[in-house]
């Protein structure tokens, strides 16, 4: 079952829907990519840890994020510089991201390891019109009520 589907379950039940991720930046995978979804929901990407790994060497790591800016223009931007020997983890309390959003090992070679969550959020639209429809559904069904 892919990750999607589970969400798409999961949306029907609860909202908002929360799903941890995580991904691995090294010689092998240098960047890591969460894409957009073609679902009409609002994503955030909420980045949590970004951990270097036990094999990585005594040299800078440094992990950006290339996301749209509030102008829409897409730059990487350094969010972390990680060291074996001076600092293994960061922890991040509010960096929310829209997707897509792209993490890059800029330099060194990992494993960087980064953790989050993933959030879907119910649009406010489809949200108002479900509220409408339950509201004349009760009107409909007071006025049912009082003609019996």
């Amino acid at each position: 079952m892919s990750s999607s589907s589970r969400l798409s379950r999961s949306l029907s039940e609860d909202r908002p829907v929360v799903a941890l991720w995580g991904c691995q930046l090294g010689t092998g995978a240098r960047s890591y990519v969460v894409e957009e979804e073609d679902d009409f929901l609002e994503h955030l990407v909420l980045l949590k840890t970004v951990c270097l790994g036990t094999d990585a060497g005594d040299e800078p790591h440094v992990v950006a994020v290339d996301s749209k800016n509030a102008f829409g223009e897409r730059r990487p931007v350094p969010i972390a510089m990680l060291r074996s020997s001076r600092l293994l983890t960061i922890s991040f309390k509010h960096l929310e991201l829209v997707p897509p959003v792209t993490f890059v090992l800029q330099c060194g070679a990992g494993p960087v390891y980064l953790s989050g969550q993933h959030v879907i959020l119910e649009d406010d639209v489809m949200s108002e019109v479900c509220e409408e429809e339950l509201s004349e559904e009760d009107a409909d069904d007071e006025d049912d009520d009082g003609a019996s």
